[in-house]
């Protein structure tokens, strides 16, 4: 292209151009007190407002910061100009809106600052996976900065809907402990009247390959899975389990995650987060008041009882990091997995898969507290974002009109009763719901792991309740090696996989869901287990083990492994115990005893490395929340842990030119 064609000169618009302006008509609001007092920010904030086009005298109202994520550029038609990456922040803008002009109704002053973010769909299996988890530390810190540098905010409200953005957020908003914030939940993309969901059209490849599904099948499913422009996925992975969590917390009102994307009452929520908010401004409450350790606590219950993403592992602690609480240990989530049952059958968990919109309309998070109310599972004193206590919040939500008219239209508008979704727990129990999480230990994981347990297939359960496995291992270094097996045809039914190097230092804990979701939905896959030291994507089921500690780069046993060597995974789905552990080899059996002692002997994989392509964001980012405590601190970074590292680093290295 030449710079002719660059340069249209036909365009005779572009030389119209005024230099200069008569500005803004009016007076700023100044005082004479404000003029002395007030930093020169201030006023200049004034100045640019006016600048903008807010009218100069509406400018004394209080000032209200929503914040949150957004990506694509939507037409006025709702047709995309621009693509986003992801339905979850393409419509997220319409949510900013209807809040600020709630806002702006109120007599406030609303402003709005954006951050976007990957979609983990769209990079499962490409080299952009080593940036995801990375992000969600990156985009929290933009987010505190943003807050900050708005100094004259009385109040943040927060939007945002999927994987990596909501995490980020939620950790944002739980470190402003001293202004009043709240969440808006993005909400949940709608399913195609027929066809699949986001996580199930995920595996037409593998379905594809392995002669389940025809090219015509594949390209009709994949283009209709997203029935909605909006939302995050269809299922409770990451996304909703994080809209479930943050309703948890008392930090989204109540009713608000899991709402139907672009329909009236997801705008609607918009607005009445942001009439709570003000309401929060004006009484004094502020996020130090609702995040305490009892909505720490409040919010492992829901997630057990929904049966959530096994990533919250990593995002809850850090959320509980940034509010300065005590971070919840392994030892605690066991806790309270062994005491809440699982009360809700949605996609991936079942054992009917009903898409997360429906949980919405049965009610939601509050329906299922009303269960765990009366098991006395809460700490109903804790106070929420409505102002009010969780206790008051679940006596309003039993007899409104809101809970009546939503679980109707459910069993009118598809045909479901909403005890179908979320379930009593004598009809939970009586349809073999078990709780959600367990974490497996033994001489391949001697700092622990997690496998979502309930997401087992039953068929393959023993009638104890334990799920047994025994087979010799095949051991990839990548998650592109593993994926290309199941495609190629070289895995069957009763195979054992192990894929090593994939943890943080490897590839930033990239998850697998390429191999998860093809066991899933291949017709074989329920009979093969997986074992990794990455994660999973939240939609992940089955007999599938990852956050193995310590990772293969650090030295983990898991690292050390042989294709050929006996492994053994036993999983205890009523009891929540497990083991994972090398058992020698076919000539050469051992105890698990004898065969920690092998593993510490032997060397590495010969193979395994860091991924080649693993950038230096992400090789910086593994450094620093290792030194901060690792996978099981939630992959924070720790200011003070890592100043105390650097500092002794420093030290070592002048002791050592001395």
């Amino acid at each position: 292209m030449s710079l002719k064609e660059i340069y249209d000169e036909s365009n005779e618009a572009v030389y119209v151009a005024a230099t200069n302006a008569p500005g803004p008509a009016g007076k700023l609001p100044l005082t004479p007190e404000m003029l002395i007092n007030r930093p020169s920010g201030d006023i200049f904030g004034m100045t640019l407002n006016a600048g903008m086009g807010w009218e100069p005298e509406k400018l004394t109202g209080k000032e209200v910061l929503v914040i949150g994520v957004t990506g694509g550029i939507r037409g006025a038609d709702g047709k995309p100009v621009a693509l986003g990456l992801h339905t979850g922040h393409y419509e997220t803008p319409l949510q900013f809106e209807a809040a600020a002009r709630e806002v702006a109704k109120a007599g406030g002053v609303p402003y709005a600052a954006y951050v976007s973010d990957p979609c983990d769909g769209r990079t499962q299996g490409t080299t952009g996976m080593f940036d995801s988890l990375p992000y969600r530390n990156d985009a929290a810190i933009v987010f505190r900065r943003l807050i900050r540098s708005t100094p004259v905010r009385k109040a943040v409200i927060g939007v945002a809907a999927c994987d990596k953005g909501l995490p980020a957020l939620m950790m944002a908003l739980a470190a402003q402990h001293d202004l009043p914030t709240i969440l808006i939940p993005g909400g949940a993309t709608l399913m195609p009247t027929k066809g699949e969901d986001a996580g199930k059209v995920q595996t037409i490849g593998a379905r594809f390959a392995n002669g389940e599904l025809t090219l015509e099948e594949a390209s009709e499913l994949g283009c209709r899975a997203c029935a909605s422009a909006g939302g995050g996925c269809q299922f409770l992975g990451t996304a909703g389990t994080s809209q479930v969590v943050a309703e948890g917390l008392g930090i989204a009102l109540p009713h608000s995650a899991l709402s139907p994307s672009g329909q009236p009452v997801w705008l609607e929520v918009a607005r009445q987060s942001a009439r709570a908010v003000l309401q929060l401004e004006q009484r004094g409450i502020t996020t130090r008041d609702i995040l305490t350790s009892k909505a720490i606590e409040n919010a492992m219950v829901v997630h057990a009882a929904f049966g959530g993403s096994t990533n919250l592992l990593l995002h809850l602690p850090a959320i509980a990091h940034a509010a300065g609480l005590a971070m919840p240990s392994v030892e605690h989530w066991t806790a309270v997995n062994r005491r809440v049952p699982r009360l809700v059958s949605v996609i991936p968990n079942g054992p009917i898969y009903h898409p997360t919109v429906r949980a919405f309309m049965a009610g939601g998070v509050p329906e299922v507290m009303l269960h765990l109310r009366a098991l006395g599972l809460l700490n109903l004193d804790v106070l929420t974002v409505t102002g009010e206590t969780l206790g008051a919040n679940l006596d309003w939500w039993e007899t409104s009109e809101r809970r009546r008219r939503f679980r109707e239209m459910l069993e009118k508008q598809d045909g479901v009763s909403p005890d179908d979704v979320i379930m009593p727990p004598a009809k939970a129990a009586a349809r073999g719901l078990t709780s959600t999480i367990t974490f497996p230990i033994g001489n391949i994981a001697p700092e622990g792991s997690v496998i979502k347990s309930t997401a087992i297939d039953p068929s393959v359960i023993g009638e104890d309740g334990v799920y047994r496995h025994k087979a010799k291992a095949k051991v990839f270094v990548s998650e592109v090696d593993a994926i290309h097996a199941i495609k190629s045809g070289n895995i069957v039914a009763g195979d054992l996989m192990v894929v090593i190097g994939a943890g943080p230092s490897g590839t930033g804990m990239e998850e697998t869901y390429q191999v998860t979701s093809a066991l899933k939905h291949l017709s074989y896959g329920k009979h093969v287990a997986l074992i990794t030291d990455a994660r999973f994507s939240g939609v992940s089921t089955g007999a599938c083990v990852g956050h193995v500690g310590p990772e293969a780069l650090a030295g983990g046993p898991i690292g050390k492994l042989r294709d050929g060597d006996i492994v053994e995974m036993v999983v205890d789905c009523r009891k929540l115990t497990g083991s994972l552990n090398f058992l020698g080899t076919e000539e050469a059996p051992a105890t698990a005893e004898k065969g920690a002692a092998i593993l510490a002997a032997r060397p590495p994989h010969p193979d395994l490395a860091p991924q080649a392509e693993l950038p230096d964001d992400t090789r910086l980012w593994a450094a620093l929340q290792a030194a901060s405590g690792g996978t099981w601190r939630g992959c924070v970074y720790d200011a003070d842990r890592i100043i105390e590292v650097l500092e002794a680093g420093r030290a070592a290295l002048a002791a050592k030119r001395d």
